[in-house]
């Protein structure tokens, strides 16, 4: 296992680039996506030369964390081991158990909403013999269910995702060379012709974020545009705080998306009322996409993580 974290640096690119590799749009997200798989195959290999029985992974929102967990398992399959993926959020404590808010409401966020003994239990159980019996989390019942689930990693790699996936209470009494903690991010922002940043890493979760929860979880912009600050507090409380424990990092950028998300989100702006809170902070975004030319979604491809934000083609 390293020693120390890998940096990965972010890297701002001009616009002017972006969008001559876009006259070929295609190519250009083939390209994109062959660079994002080079990126799994090297972490992956990372992890089996590491000898870790337990991968914990995680990421700010709308990083793409959750596909990428999937599409490690999946490496990690293909060169002849065994992986499975578990989900933190199948260790909710459930209703009438999380912990309260100062204004009395439920927090989902913090770490307290796991079963942090059952958690750690699963996990030394998986980090000794590579399987355990895991629960299950029935989301419209907001309750563990009666079952449970076993996962068999033997002589393979658990892949832990989720938002609490470095917090040292969960891996502290885990041996060091079980453990192996990825952190999935994005890495690549972008400049105007002078040089000037005008996407953040940032901007471009939010745009993410936005499409998703506009096409699948019935939000419009201003909702999310409304949430979005406290995403952010959430991250910086439950993430950044342990984002140097990192001993590998996954780049998630996909230099193609900024012409993606002006094709996803300008007709948003069409949708929100001058007079909505967030009308103008959509309409700045969207200026900052004018910049790029657009991608057509029908060109990103079926596994394609940015395809958890934008669906598969009807």
């Amino acid at each position: 296992m390293p020693n120390s974290p890998t940096r990965i640096p972010k890297r701002l690119v001009g616009g002017n680039l972006i969008n001559f590799a876009a006259a070929r749009p295609q190519e250009f997200v083939d390209l994109c996506e062959a660079e994002y798989d080079a990126r799994i195959r090297r972490i992956s290999q990372a992890v089996l030369d590491s000898g870790c029985a337990v991968v914990l992974l995680t990421g700010p929102s709308s990083s793409g964390k959750t596909t990428s967990a999937n599409r490690l398992a999946q490496a990690i399959r293909a060169a002849g081991r065994r992986s499975e993926v578990i989900s933190l959020d199948d260790f909710f404590v459930g209703e009438g158990r999380y912990p309260k808010r100062p204004d009395g409401s439920d927090d989902y966020e913090c770490v307290e909403a796991l079963d942090i003994p059952l958690l750690r239990s699963c996990l030394r159980d998986l980090a000794e013999t590579g399987e355990c019996d895991m629960p299950q989390f029935d989301f419209l019942t907001q309750l563990p269910r009666p079952e449970r689930c076993h996962v068999d990693c033997r002589d393979g790699v658990a892949v832990i995702e989720g938002l609490h996936a470095f917090n040292p209470l969960l891996t502290d009494h885990l041996p060091k060379s079980a453990v192996l903690l990825v952190y999935a991010g994005m890495r690549e922002e972008y400049c105007d012709d002078a040089g000037a940043r005008v996407l953040a890493t940032r901007d471009l979760r939010l745009a993410r974020r936005i499409t998703r929860d506009y096409l699948f979880r019935g939000h419009d912009a201003d909702f999310t545009l409304n949430l979005w600050p406290h995403v952010i507090s959430s991250e910086n409380k439950s993430i950044k705080v342990f984002k140097n424990r990192a001993d590998l990092v996954l780049d998630t950028s996909f230099s193609c998306e900024p012409g993606l998300w002006r094709a996803e989100l300008l007709p948003m702006v069409q949708k929100m009322t001058p007079s909505a809170a967030n009308a103008a902070r959509l309409a700045s975004l969207c200026a900052q996409l004018r910049l790029f030319t657009p991608v057509d979604p029908a060109m990103i491809p079926a596994r394609s993580i940015l395809r958890e934000f934008i669906g598969q083609n009807p």
